[in-house]
């Protein structure tokens, strides 16, 4: 994490109040006066203000506007990683609350509090999980019972969970689930005949993607948004 960001996060300053404590050489890492507002911050840093150590305050909650071509694990021999999008402190520290596909899009959670995200995606915990999807062939009126009814995954047992398909144009559906399989929703169109082609996570739980969150980007959740998942 940038240093003026750092600053700003911990003292709660904006970015232009810590470049003039940095210019003013009041800020100290590891002994020695920093001045440089683009400093990267690592974990084994001790930035001291006035003889006082500054620490990021955990656990943290993000949403991020994920994009194509990145993958939701920490190491990957063929595409980047979500996490290089962050500009935070230790971000190989966090871990994604539902995975998506390096090839989907949108809504995903991120946290480095192992206990939230399980609310999200343990089975115990009904967490609903919205999908706007384009098909390649006509989505039929008739996908909307079997998805209702259960369908059957190739190599699983049983039936997946009821499962609500809203039809919003001839190749297009919004597709609402309460499980995360692998790979669930484009196996549930191939269960049905037909081959998903876009596939953008718009909502999980409560929690909506925010509208003017570009792809890649990404900004902390409220304390509101945070409890929403706690409150089951």
């Amino acid at each position: 994490m940038r240093l003026d960001k750092f600053l700003g996060t911990t003292l709660g300053i904006t970015r232009r109040e810590a470049g003039k404590l940095l210019r003013d050489k009041m800020i100290e890492i590891d002994g020695e006066i920093v001045r440089s507002a683009s400093f990267s911050v690592g974990d084994n840093h001790n930035v001291e203000f006035k003889g006082r150590p500054l620490r990021l305050q955990g656990p943290r909650y993000f949403m991020l506007n994920k994009p194509q071509g990145f993958v939701c694990s920490h190491v990957d021999g063929f595409n980047p990683t979500v996490f290089v999008l962050f500009d935070e402190v230790s971000p190989e520290k966090m871990h994604v609350a539902g995975r998506l596909d390096s090839d989907t899009t949108g809504l995903t959670l991120l946290t480095d509090d192992g206990q939230w995200s399980h609310r999200i995606t343990s089975p115990r915990h009904v967490c609903e999980k919205v999908y706007l999807v384009e098909t390649a062939d006509p989505i039929v009126a008739e996908n909307i019972e079997q998805f209702k009814a259960g369908v059957q995954l190739n190599g699983e047992e049983g039936l997946t969970r009821p499962a609500k398909l809203e039809i919003v144009g001839e190749r297009e559906g919004v597709l609402t689930i309460t499980e995360g399989k692998y790979h669930q929703v484009k196996r549930m169109f191939a269960a049905v005949g037909n081959h998903v082609v876009s596939l953008h996570r718009a909502r999980v739980g409560g929690l909506e993607l925010d509208e003017d969150l570009e792809l890649g980007k990404y900004r902390p959740l409220t304390a509101e948004e945070i409890a929403s998942f706690l409150a089951k």
